[in-house]
């Protein structure tokens, strides 16, 4: 991928883009058997699943710099200065062509960039995700509600000049501190989700709610632990930080082609973001999952409550729900934790399908779970040009 911003120094956040792809391909393969090394090598490597090396990013998350006639959307220098990153090869074609439609919005309502240094100013950042059907959601993050009454005077205008975006919002964040979105999130069509089809599953996300930045290697994660899954099937599962509930919707259900000794899974998806529990729930609604179940609550807390339901307080997030038999976890970067981990140990659960976005601390959980083997490994390019990757384990215990 070749890439004029990094060429002239404006923009280094791509730290492999000097290396060719198959050559960070295979660092990204050593590091994780590095990581996982003699004592949790899996029985089976499966081919690293990657994708296009450019084009691949659904999300673009953009400063807003510049001035009103002149806006930048892109990143800030170390001046706190617009840098304009509109052609960035990392996103998809559909966000590239909307980015200078939505420069030229920011100038029509008369959107104020945010100036970091001088702590003034409106507009601080556009969010924008293309699903794979085309549809836009756009999100502006707002200072105030202050350019507000601006904003939805010019969004017909936007809603013509950019006939593929679905959903529109603001969001609001008021501090001044390093963060890319508030809590507050005024949606100002009558859309309020945009559909990502996945195969089979549409995921429906609201616009605080998360999503793989690469939907092709998204799809190939889901579908690798779908077929895990198919094979062990078990009659419960549980999706720990399950996001929007890409993995607890693919699993609902036994794969085309397959047989299953059961009429259905029980499925209980828990995570912590209400706005990604109320996604899930209604992708689960639309395709009828009647026997998926999802729980705005804590992984950990539902867990190690789950296993005290004897004593657990009546309506209680874990009352009366028995330990599956299989759990997928999908943990931030920080990994699942020692109690977590030392829940899972303790526990009668089986089988565990481990999605780690960090590999150090997918070896840490590993070594704090030690009555369990690594029956299969396989990484995820989900971020080429960049030393991130995904890995899924599936663990068996002895």
């Amino acid at each position: 991928m070749q890439c004029d911003y990094f060429d002239a120094g404006l923009c280094r956040s791509c730290t492999l883009l000097d290396r060719p792809y198959p050559v960070q391909v295979a660092e990204k393969e050593v590091r994780v058997r590095d990581l996982l090394g003699e004592r949790h090598a899996p029985a089976a490597w499966l081919p690293t699943l990657t994708g296009p090396e450019s084009g691949f990013r659904n999300k673009a998350k953009m400063v807003v710099g510049g001035t009103i006639d002149e806006p930048t959307l892109g990143i800030l220098d170390g001046r706190g200065q617009g840098v304009d990153l509109r052609g960035c090869g990392l996103h998809t074609t559909g966000i590239q062509e909307a980015l200078p439609t939505l420069a030229a919005f920011v100038t029509r309502a008369r959107l104020l960039p945010y100036d970091v240094p001088k702590r003034r100013g409106e507009a601080k950042y556009v969010h924008v995700t293309e699903s794979p059907s085309g549809e836009l959601m756009v999100r502006f993050v707002l200072r105030s509600e202050q350019a507000l009454p601006r904003l939805r005077a010019e969004l017909p205008w936007l809603l013509e000049a950019l006939p593929r975006v679905a959903v529109v919002s603001v969001n609001l964040l008021p501090e001044h501190k390093a963060v890319l979105e508030g809590t507050d999130e005024i949606v100002l069509t009558d859309r309020e989700t945009l559909t990502m089809q996945l195969g089979e599953v549409d995921l429906e996300l609201r616009p605080q709610s998360f999503f793989q930045t690469n939907t092709a290697i998204a799809a190939g994660l889901y579908a690798q632990a779908a077929e895990w899954v198919d094979a062990i099937d078990p009659a419960t599962v549980w999706d720990l930080y399950c996001g929007v509930g890409g993995f607890a919707l693919h699993v609902a259900r036994p794969g085309a082609g397959r047989t299953s000794r059961h009429a259905h899974r029980e499925v209980v998806g828990i995570e912590t973001s209400e706005e990604a529990v109320a996604s899930a729930r209604g992708s689960a609604r639309r395709a009828g999952l009647e026997h998926v179940r999802f729980a705005a609550y804590d992984a950990t807390r539902f867990a190690t409550t789950a296993a005290a339901s004897a004593s657990a307080e009546p309506g209680s997030a874990g009352a009366g729900t028995a330990p599956p038999e299989l759990v997928i976890v999908n943990p931030p970067r920080r990994g699942i934790g020692a109690t977590l981990a030392g829940w899972l140990e303790g526990s009668d659960v089986e089988h565990v399908v481990y999605s780690s976005c960090n590999p150090v601390t997918l070896a840490s959980d590993l070594d704090a779970m030690p009555s369990f083997d690594v029956v299969a490994a396989r990484v995820f390019d989900m971020f080429p040009q960049t030393p991130h990757l995904e890995a899924m384990a599936l663990l068996r215990r002895r």
